[in-house]
């Protein structure tokens, strides 16, 4: 398996020539760096005007490895080649090594780059990535991958430490700043010199002009003499909206330097796939976290939750969810300042609670949206209280009082209400829960608590504190998470507590049976998307009929299962009524209404309609968003289709992948969920403006939502 590096921006608030002054002191050998033992010189080249510089170096390792490992590979140091590209007049330095030692075992690629800031000519920005393929190595993979990645993540950690450790000592030695290169004519007189590096016996033998005594000297400038920007101590956004190191650091907490490269790779995959729609990086690090830095795993339960919000609109749910009245009178539950964290803190009166009350006059549905509104108002307080306090706070604080727990809490359907409950948060809220603090339990919580743990993921149980009577008074108990100023008065504190105090619900409040199916119906299928099901030979269509030319018909897509093809068909006549159900001959059914097929098999492509777009192939898990300005009026018919993986071009025997796809996809079937609309010419003012006004951004995930598009002659695709 290739592991991949990928860094975030690191900015230096000095100046180019300056950083490349501080790097050159790093060799041939740094005592900051006790693994590299030494460097040669093999290769190295000037440019006649001396804007580009080109070395290349046999490095020296001394791995930390054990003895034991070194005696069977045979070796006792790791050599690497690394070549230096250094422009002057573009201001980069491009970096690029790779293990001259195993490399037909073991193949190690770094790419590392220095360059200006695009913001600010006076800093220096850096990034690097890399990547490691073990093939074979004596049986010892798994154990060399270790090293390597622990080495390698322990050097990135010092990178910026060492380069910081040199600016300071040129400063101590009076260098604060180092003359840009500028263009000079080359002089005639100056006599070539050719230099010869014997180290090894490759090593080739370079003519290179003779340097100016100008350059042989690095010009001193006294302090102050080179005035940084105005931004010098702003915290600047970095290049095509790459990540900060500054940043992560400031807003989402101390990453080691692998958790920042999964947090980056992520990031950037979403920025590709889910064009317009990127959550906020600290929502993407929640589930990163969930899943212990597993990427494949992370992203598989983002998208799942993305598409999860956008279905029933989630990201507006503060905005359009009106709490009922029993809820204010009866749910007791809510907001009270915040623990010594920093983080908010959410006090729950469970034991006062008439959870079958709330069911009988609710439903299940209206408590998980209002549980849902909860958790969103925690992500606002979380980002509020981060600008607050300075310090990234990504979770909050739930303290639950269980006085009054009896056996009527343990009624079966308000149970089932409560599991349900923490399924979804738990699907879609992952590490939002810092720390959750039980008060007062009482002898029947051991029954409950058998009833919900198995539903409650390994780590968030692991933040569980529990205490039985009045335990939580003494050490170790409440004063040690929240101040004693904000103690609610129930639990002997000074502090007044809006939560509502309970009680039973009237049971004139209560609505039956079919009054509760209704209005769950109503608000489970309460969304602008629809969904549908594709099948390998049965492709879903929708019919739109244009009236106007020049109209806009406009599409907001995400593949939810499978890989699809998207089309779009224009026909002068319309189809026949839709066909449902076209796979029940073979035993496959379908659920009405979610796979329709227009095109009649006896229409001719190019007679009886014409494809207007070029056929889009869409991945598992994209979300794809565009437009489509139309010519002609008439009926056009989007399509989604099966994909099939393409056979070998030399053998009709097929591949190992296109195997393992097929599998993937249970009995070829695909799903989308999707939205359109139509627009007037006039009213359209661009890709996806009118989908971002219907709900189909994540104004609450996302810090800023934008559209990218294909523009062709008479459409814009965005993907």
């Amino acid at each position: 398996m290739v592991q991949k590096y990928q860094s975030p921006v690191r900015v230096y608030k000095h100046p180019f020539e300056l950083v490349m002054a501080a790097y050159e002191r790093r060799f041939p050998t740094c005592h900051l760096i006790p693994m590299f033992v030494d460097s040669d010189v093999i290769s190295e080249e000037t440019s006649e005007d001396r804007s580009f510089h080109r070395i290349e170096r046999r490095c020296k390792l001394d791995v930390d490895a054990p003895r034991l490992l070194k005696r069977i590979a045979g070796v006792d140091y790791v050599y690497f080649i690394q070549k230096n590209s250094l422009n002057h007049r573009e201001r980069t330095l491009h970096i690029e090594s790779h293990n001259e030692t195993f490399s037909n075992r073991v193949i190690i690629h770094e790419l590392c780059c220095y360059s200006v800031h695009p913001e600010n000519e006076e800093w220096t920005c850096f990034e690097q990535s890399a990547s490691l393929d073990i093939k074979s190595f004596f049986g010892f993979e798994s154990t060399v991958e270790k090293i390597a990645m622990k080495q390698y993540a322990s050097s990135i950690k010092k990178g910026k430490e060492i380069i910081e450790y040199y600016l300071r000592e040129l400063e101590e030695e009076g260098v604060t700043c180092v003359p840009r290169w500028s263009p000079c004519p080359p002089s005639p007189t100056k006599p070539m010199v050719p230099v010869v590096i014997p180290a090894l016996p490759i090593t080739p033998t370079i003519t290179i002009e003779a340097p100016p005594e100008s350059m042989n000297e690095i010009q001193v400038c006294k302090e102050g003499s080179s005035p940084l920007g105005s931004l010098n101590d702003a915290l600047v956004a970095s290049p095509d909206d790459k990540l900060d190191a500054d940043y992560i650091k400031r807003y989402l907490g101390d990453l080691t330097p692998l958790q920042e490269s999964c947090l980056i790779r992520l990031r950037r995959w979403l920025q590709e796939t889910h064009k317009g729609k990127i959550p906020k990086d600290e929502h993407i690090l929640r589930f990163l976290r969930a899943r212990d830095f597993n990427i494949d795993k992370a992203r598989e339960i983002l998208c799942q939750s993305l598409t999860w919000r956008k279905q029933h609109q989630v990201d507006y749910l503060l905005d359009t969810w009106s709490s009922p009245h029993v809820l204010h009178d009866y749910y007791t539950g809510g907001w009270h300042h915040h623990d010594k964290d920093g983080r908010p803190l959410y006090i729950l009166r469970l034991g006062h609670m008439d959870t079958k009350g709330l069911v009988r006059a609710l439903g299940e549905e209206s408590l998980l949206r209002h549980v849902l509104s909860i958790n969103e108002e925690g992500l606002r307080r979380c980002e509020e209280n981060t600008k607050v306090f300075g310090r990234p706070i990504s979770c909050w604080t739930c303290l639950v009082d269980l006085e009054g727990l009896n056996m009527r809490h343990l009624w079966r359907p308000g149970v089932k209400a409560l599991l349900r409950i923490i399924e979804v948060v738990e699907a879609n809220y992952p590490e939002t829960l810092g720390r959750l603090l039980i008060l007062r339990a009482p002898r029947v919580f051991p029954v409950l608590w058998t009833l919900v743990s198995p539903f409650i993921d390994e780590n968030t149980r692991k933040k569980f504190l529990i205490y039985a009577g009045n335990d939580y008074q003494g050490p170790g108990g409440l004063v040690d998470y929240i101040d004693k100023e904000i103690i609610p008065d129930f639990l002997g504190g000074e502090c007044m507590c809006e939560v509502p105090e309970g009680g039973l619900v009237p049971k004139s409040l209560y609505r039956t049976a079919e009054e509760l199916e209704n209005d769950e119906i109503r608000l489970w299928t309460e969304t602008i998307y629809q969904s549908a099901s594709i099948f390998k030979g049965a492709p879903h269509e929708l019919l739109i009929e244009i009236i106007d030319a020049s109209s806009v018909i406009t599409w907001d897509f995400d593949v939810c299962k499978g890989d699809v093809i998207f089309n779009i068909y224009h026909s002068k006549r319309a189809p026949q009524p839709p066909r449902k159900d076209p796979l029940a001959t073979h035993g496959i059914t379908s659920p009405a209404g979610n796979n329709v097929q227009l095109i009649d098999k006896s229409w001719l492509l190019g007679q009886d309609y014409s494809m207007v777009e070029s056929p889009l192939t869409c991945k598992e898990g994209e979300s794809v968003q565009g437009s489509h300005v139309t010519r002609w009026p008439g009926f056009y018919i989007l399509q989604w289709k099966f994909h099939s993986m393409p056979a070998c071009a030399t053998t009709n025997l097929p591949r190992v992948d296109d195997v393992l796809a097929t599998l993937q996809v249970s009995s070829h079937k695909c799903k989308v969920m999707y939205y359109t609309e139509v627009l007037g010419s006039e009213d359209f003012r661009g890709s996806m403006t009118s989908l971002e006004s219907s709900h189909s951004g994540f104004s609450q995930l996302s810090a800023a939502t934008t559209s990218s598009s294909q523009s062709q002659s008479n459409s814009m695709i965005s993907r």
